[in-house]
């Protein structure tokens, strides 16, 4: 990225501001470790949660295709397929032929994989409420507005 010829320089970083990003990067390890811990609980992997959650977590544009969660889960297309594969033989996901466009395949949770995403999601959204205030925190201080040092930093 090339800084911006009027404004100069980007400026360095203080102390402060190296120690947030790696208590940022710390707290995010720490919720992906808790997120592949509880999807193995419920046995899936963190994969097939994620796949669910972009299946279920579309936003208004319809139904997402097998293309729509390779792009999702940065994956290639052949990938795709292979985890949706796998999570409709768990029964977890349907295929439908799209009404509108016969050539696109439609993924849809099944009653059995809207209550292993629930369980799940009700699990994540507490983490991070509980967590939320680290990492908002960082944000603050990024902006120059406060401290983002952890709890166990400011004490």
């Amino acid at each position: 990225m090339k800084p911006n010829r009027r404004i100069g320089r980007p400026r360095a970083l203080d102390q402060r501001a190296y120690e947030a990003l790696a208590h940022f990067r710390y707290t995010l390890r720490r919720f992906l470790s808790f997120s592949e811990t509880a999807a193995g609980v419920v046995g899936l992997t963190p994969q097939q949660y994620q796949a669910l959650l972009a299946i279920k977590g579309a936003s208004g544009e319809g139904p997402v295709t097998i293309n729509d969660l390779a792009g999702q889960l940065m994956i290639k297309h052949n990938s795709a397929v292979g985890l949706v594969d796998r999570l409709e033989d768990e029964g977890l996901i349907v295929r439908r032929i799209a009404r509108q466009d016969r050539r696109k395949v439609n993924l849809i949770l099944t009653p059995k994989g809207t209550r292993m995403f629930e369980k799940l999601a009700t699990a994540h959204r507490a983490e991070l409420q509980r967590i939320g205030p680290e990492l908002s925190g960082f944000f603050v201080h990024l902006s120059g507005h406060g401290d983002a040092r952890s709890p166990r930093q400011k004490q």
